[in-house]
Parts: structure tokens; sequence; C-alpha cells
């Protein structure tokens, strides 16, 4: 939310997030970045989307004014993540590009204290919005919601997918760590032809080494109606991604063993073991896999 003050457009949330936690890194969903630390997590209240489904609706749907809020200025935040033991700040919970210039602000100030930054975005914004943020920005998990138009005009009341899908091409060229997120939702976007799709698309235009986190849906929102995405088309949708050519495929929000685990994408080592948010084992050596010597795709400390 801006008000005008002077001539000038100024966003009322800057140094005011709603939402201030410290979170598992695995939780934004990132598996190969920095694996087993703990993020300083922030969000303010809004979004450019209004998704039916939003398991954050009463952060993201609401005004910075109708929402209570923390004192945050950049170097408070960065000096958080510090007295936490954080190395990364995490933009968070609702949709940070709205909120760019309180972004930018933060993320430059932890830098110069040698943090990290990460941003968990639906990925809908302008070109140049996007280039601010990438400059800034050393690991981000876009959501995709369906690489259907439709879905995205339906659910999240929006146009298109293609700015999302240009989001991430530009983010992958400024050379930031990406993860992506698709939340499999029961009769809106779980088609094996959707499955295939989506890793196909990643596999061209991010890399068959970028991990995709598909996530069970739980009913929500305006789509409490729906029922949870079965067991079966997480595995189901696993399997498509895997044919498709991705060698790292997470399910989350499910306890499937297995499905956490980070394996070599030459020989298949299993290199870090997961339950849940927490890494049980860790075998990289030097970001290595330890039976082949293949350096895993990653940001490994």
């Amino acid at each position: 939310m801006r008000r005008n003050v002077g001539g000038s457009l100024v966003l009322m949330a800057y140094g005011h997030p709603c939402a201030v936690h410290v979170d598992p890194i695995a939780k934004k969903p990132l598996y190969h970045f920095l694996p087993a630390t703990k993020t300083f997590s922030i969000g303010t209240a809004g979004c450019n989307l209004s998704c039916l489904n939003c398991q954050n609706a009463e952060i993201s749907q609401r005004s910075f004014t109708k929402s209570p809020s923390y004192d945050l200025p950049p170097r408070a935040v960065a000096a958080g993540a510090q007295e936490n033991g954080c190395p990364s700040v995490s933009y968070t919970y609702t949709e940070p590009l709205i909120a760019i210039e309180y972004v930018r602000d933060c993320a430059q100030v932890c830098r110069e204290m040698g943090l990290r930054n990460i941003l968990v975005t639906a990925g809908y914004a302008t070109a140049e919005t996007v280039r601010v943020a990438a400059s800034v920005i050393d690991a981000a998990n876009v959501d995709i919601k369906s690489m259907n138009d439709a879905f995205y005009r339906k659910v999240c009341g929006v146009e298109s997918v293609k700015p999302v899908l240009d989001a991430l091409v530009q983010l992958r060229a400024a050379g930031v760590w990406l993860e992506v997120t698709y939340l499999i939702i029961p009769t809106l976007n779980d088609t094996d032809a959707e499955f295939k799709q989506l890793a196909g698309w990643i596999s061209s235009n991010l890399g068959a080494e970028t991990p995709l986190h598909l996530s069970r849906f739980y009913p929500a929102n305006e789509l409490a109606e729906l029922p949870s995405t079965p067991e079966e088309s997480l595995l189901r949708a696993r399997a498509c991604a895997l044919e498709s050519g991705l060698r790292h495929v997470y399910i989350g929000n499910a306890d499937i063993v297995g499905t956490d685990d980070t394996a070599c994408a030459g020989c298949g080592t299993v290199l870090l073991r997961r339950r849940g948010f927490t890494v049980c084992e860790n075998r990289l050596q030097d970001g290595k896999c330890p039976t082949c010597g293949r350096v895993a795709a990653g940001v490994w400390r």
C-alpha cells in the first residue's frame, strides 16, 4: 500500500513487517541452499495476487493499516538475523516484491554484514522490479501455480503465468540460485499433462538440476471444500517430473519417506537425508558427491 506524500508515492509498510520468525531454511522451501541453517524471516502485509487457496490470507489479503506490525528498519532486520544465529534473511509469507524498496534496502544492509538474502515469491512482477530484486538476492523460491493462464485468472485473479516465467528466466540469468514450488490442487492443476509441461519448461529454461518442490494442498480459504492432495497424485507428479528430465524433485507437506532426500545427479548416491525440515545426514564433501566426485548443484556453505 502506497500513499501520496508531497507528490511522491510512499510505501506505507516500509520498516513495518507484520510477520517476523526464525525458520529452518528447508521451510521456504530451499533444499540446495545453506542446508540445515536457520533463516530470519519477515513479511509485510499485502499481495498482488488474490489466490483462492491462500493459507496466509489473514495477512496477504489485508492492508497495512489493518495489520499489526513490528518496527524493523533495515539495520534492525540484519541485527535480528545475527542475534538469532541466522546466516540469511528471507523475505516471505506474503508477496515481498510489492515492497521492493524495503526488500532492497534490507538486503543491501544484510550483504554489508555478511548475510545472504532469500526471496520467496509468486514471481508476478515487472521486469524492472525483478531487476532490482536480482541485484541483491542470493536465492529464491518461486511459485509456479500452473502453466495454464485460465488457472491464474480463476484462482489467482491475474491474467497470465507469463510474468512469472519471465521473472524466473531473469533471475536465473542474474545468477540467483533458484528453486521452484508447485502446489498440487485436486481437480485444478493435477493432470499428468500439466506435470510434464511444468517439468519440461523448467528443464529447458532453468536447467535439469533446478530443484522442484511438489507441495501437498490442504483445504484453506475459499477452497476449503476441496480435499487434500492424495498421496498418489504427489507420487505421480514426481514420476512425471523425473521422466521429463528433472534431477531433483521433492514432495512437501507430506511425510513420504525418501522424497525429501537429495541424491547425486550423476550416480544416484544419497547426499542429504531429510525428515521434514531436519537434515539427518549430510554426506557432501566440499559440495561434491563422495562416491563419484560430481559437484552437486547448489550453494552448500
